[in-house]
């Protein structure tokens, strides 16, 4: 049997032991000691009545909260998967309790991609599974134009045929976009079903969504945004809401309404608002920290007892902010602006005990009749603080055994991305007599049982999360046939 160690050269986010292990980082403040209760917890019923029992308690986990706590939140792009997620953990110390993303607009290879969608199901529920919560909003395709387009449109552009998320439909497409049998209608109502066709995926595997579409509404900067009157932004929302619930039966959705600073007197929140009945959570995006009161004031004044979050932000509120707005449920943090605060005044914020992550013993015990409603465990207390494998890993020679074989065949380096329960490895196999190899695989750190190709050779790969090590531990066994002997080969990989 192979015993293999590996010694980290560059590591992100930790500090390297001579065992070659990471050393996990120490927080700020530990686990907060208030006690969460959860027994009295006012239950309001969803905009959708049909709402699954996964949607209404995460509802009811938000009004649980509302004036007591804060989560944090971080935004990833399209084809990012949790990438600026991780960062924002690593960087400010602690992980965001809400993952969030976009369904994305761009061409293939872009950071907004419309490709990535299946790839964003699949994470969605990656995040939900491993304790957090998942938001997501919509860059909507204008009905003039396919997927992919633009942000901003790219150049002079007719009138009739704006191919970008930026702009401005005319005022004629924009009132034949909310008029059914129009063919501006039924090429919203493609768009839309081919959202949904992803969202029913979220729906089948129990995964409830805060959703935001049509962000920024109040703002006319975005296609869909700024207009009032007959033919309003207010009454799109609401022809997407029926739709979605009633055409759809997607029922696994939190609405969330979301709009920008009311920096003009046309954008006071009430012209964009939509109606109560079609709407769970009221969100306002806040960049350059200009979090004015009167904004807060307006919107729960709106809000009738509804809850309210901060649904983008580029600097999340400060201590002092939210002494004076306690009702923000949650913040979610742009892709690329984690490093807008120091980390110096990351540990000053969540040092705040009503300021949550996931890491926060407070939320472990919020979260508990969330996930049994969605037929998860509780989250684990004793795994809190495992240490990031990422980074470039050496076969260690001194520390590692061969059996007979030498280090023949085995990878000399490791390039490991660590996401929590996912290493996604590419192994530098050297050889004497040709090109070196670069094989790129990926585990799951659950035991599960993958079948992998080692020189074309069937290969039995598993790996684990070594409590005892705090490392992951993975093992691989090959079976040769010569004649009509066969040879099994084992490798631990450590």
């Amino acid at each position: 049997m192979k015993k293999l160690t590996y010694t980290g050269l560059c590591i992100a986010g930790c500090m390297i032991l001579s065992s070659g292990y990471c050393k996990i980082r120490p927080y700020s403040h530990g686990f907060n000691v208030f006690s969460a209760d959860t027994s009295k917890r006012i239950v309001e019923m969803p905009a959708n009545p049909n709402a699954t029992p996964e949607a209404r308690e995460l509802l009811a986990l938000i009004y649980s909260i509302s004036g007591k706590y804060t989560l944090t939140g971080q935004h990833n792009y399209p084809a990012s998967g949790s990438r600026n997620s991780r960062f924002a953990a690593w960087y400010g110390g602690q992980t965001p309790v809400i993952w969030s993303t976009d369904m994305g607009f761009a061409r293939e290879g872009d950071k907004d991609s419309y490709l990535s969608r299946p790839q964003i199901v699949k994470e969605a529920i990656r995040q939900h599974r491993m304790g957090s919560l998942v938001t997501i909003c919509w860059h909507a395709v204008p009905p003039t134009a396919d997927e992919p387009v633009t942000f901003q449109p790219a150049g002079p552009h007719h009138p009739d045929s704006l191919a970008s998320v930026q702009g401005q439909l005319t005022d004629r497409q924009f009132q034949d976009l909310l008029t059914p049998g129009t063919s501006l209608y039924k090429k919203w109502a493609v768009q839309v079903d081919t959202i949904a066709f992803y969202l029913k995926q979220l729906q089948e595997a129990h995964v409830p969504v805060l959703w935001r579409p049509y962000h920024e509404m109040n703002g006319d900067w975005f296609w869909w945004g700024g207009r009032i009157g007959e033919f309003s932004t207010a009454r799109l929302y609401r022809q997407l809401f029926d739709r979605m619930v009633h055409y759809h039966k997607l029922n696994n959705l939190i609405w969330v309404w979301n709009v920008d600073r009311p920096t003009t007197p046309v954008r006071k929140f009430s012209n964009f608002y939509p109606g109560n009945q079609y709407l769970d959570i009221l969100s306002l995006d806040v960049y350059g920290s200009d979090f004015r009161q009167a904004y807060y004031d307006s919107l729960l004044a709106l809000s009738k007892g509804k809850p309210v979050a901060l649904g983008e932000v580029g600097n999340p509120p400060s201590p002092e902010v939210l002494r004076n707005q306690p009702r923000w449920a949650y913040w979610v943090i742009w892709a690329g602006m984690a490093q807008n605060l120091s980390r110096s005044q990351y540990r000053k914020l969540m040092a705040v005990p009503e300021i949550l992550s996931r890491e926060d013993q407070t939320w472990l015990e919020i979260s508990a009749p969330f996930r049994k409603a969605c037929n998860l465990p509780p989250l684990p207390v004793e795994e809190l603080y495992r240490p990031d494998f990422t980074g470039h890993w050496k076969l260690n020679e001194e520390k590692s055994s061969f059996a007979d074989a030498g280090a023949a065949n085995v990878p000399y380096m490791l390039f490991i991305d660590h996401d929590e329960e996912v290493l996604r490895v590419q192994k530098l196999v050297l050889s004497e007599f040709g090109p070196h190899q670069l094989i790129s695989e990926e585990y799951i750190l659950d035991g599960t049982e993958q079948q992998t190709v080692l020189q074309n050779v069937p290969r039995i790969t598993k790996a684990i999360w070594n409590k005892d090590s705090h490392g992951p531990v993975i093992t691989s066994e090959v079976t040769f046939t010569m004649g009509e002997k066969k040879f099994i080969s084992q490798t631990i990989e450590i």
